[in-house]
């Protein structure tokens, strides 16, 4: 095993830690600003799948990093299990909602996506066969909860208001669909895996409005579930599960899920995540998307102190969210610099 970032996820600590960065494919990049113009509208660049491997391997061409992302959205599930999925340039998502029996009753079954997902699947093959020797290749889905209150709302909605409504209004409708999810993400990323993708990710971005029983519940189950027959199926690939605003929760998550790596927002202070979350295995994080932003000293200084924290257990650098848009390309490479020991 010579890929640097799958060392790590097998628990390997690697003095200069594999690096890539959550949305490294994207808006900040003028060279994904061209390609998106090329095709069209968002939902296109997606399910082009010369278009999508392009922009996944921009990045790894710029940057050298450890790992591509594919280029997808958390909302093609919805999109796959029929509901109506639009982007709104400046003002995000628009979907189709699931509000009732009805609305769910007319979802197509779990398994019945792959057609639809198709394109997303020569995506990754055409990565796959692309990529540096080096790098590795990672899937990645929407958590259940996640792409729940997405589905419930129609949009995203500050505190997943709609979502939190319908779980105590019709807890049957609402624990139904969240095991619909999680049945068609177990069968979406399994897909992913067969197509070339060597690790997948679980994006729970809302994680952090579940409160008490609800964490265990809708956070916490479901990611077991997936990783169970995630590795049931493909037992050399690693899952990373990313609970977003989970806090002090983040602690045994990894122990109760079975995943291989949590990633960690950047809210969350590293020493106290080397003590209480890495004890169980690797974390990814957690750099501050601003200073991609912003750059200089505090850029450096800040990540070095990650790599400090982490430098005792295995450690994937990135950053704590997204890569921002306004993130300037001359930052990306002065912190990959310094956690690559150049500067």
């Amino acid at each position: 095993m010579t890929k640097k970032l799958l060392r790590a996820l097998a628990g390997e600590r690697i003095e200069v830690p594999p690096v890539w960065m959550m949305r490294q494919a994207g808006r900040h990049l003028p060279e994904y600003r061209e390609t998106r113009t090329r095709a069209g509208d968002f939902l296109a660049l997606c399910y082009t799948p010369e278009l999508a491997a392009e922009v996944t391997l921009q990045p790894i061409r710029r940057y050298d990093l450890d790992a591509a992302i594919l280029f997808a959205d958390i909302l093609l599930v919805p999109d796959a299990l029929g509901l109506e999925v639009r982007f709104v340039e400046g003002d995000g998502p628009r979907l189709s909602t699931v509000t009732t029996r009805a609305d769910f009753d007319a979802l197509r079954a779990p398994d019945a996506i792959h057609d639809h997902l198709a394109p997303v699947y020569d995506t990754l093959r055409i990565v796959s066969g692309n990529l540096p020797s080096k790098a590795a290749l990672i899937g990645f889905a929407g958590a259940p909860w996640t792409v729940a209150s997405y589905m419930i709302a129609g949009k995203g909605t500050p505190g997943q208001g709609p979502a939190h409504a319908l779980k105590m209004e019709q807890p049957g409708l609402f624990d139904a669909l969240i095991a619909h999810l999680t049945d068609t993400t177990i069968s979406y990323l399994s897909a992913q895996i067969e197509a070339g993708a060597e690790v997948v990710k679980l994006f729970d971005s809302w994680a952090g409005s579940l409160r008490g029983e609800d964490f265990e519940n809708y956070a916490v189950e479901p990611t077991r579930r997936i990783v169970r027959a995630l590795k049931s199926r493909h037992p050399d690939a690693s899952v990373i599960a990313f609970p977003r605003e989970a806090g002090k929760r983040y602690e045994g998550f990894a122990r109760r899920t079975g995943a291989d790596c949590i990633a960690l927002d950047n809210s969350v202070d590293p020493v106290w995540a080397a003590r209480h979350v890495q004890k169980d295995g690797p974390v990814q994080g957690n750099l501050a998307p601003r200073l991609l932003v912003a750059g200089g000293d505090a850029l450096i200084r800040e990540t070095r102190s990650i790599l400090k924290a982490f430098k005792a257990g295995p450690h994937v650098f990135n950053l704590g969210h997204g890569i921002t848009p306004d993130a300037n390309p001359d930052n990306v490479h002065l912190m990959i610099d310094t956690i690559r020991k150049r500067t």
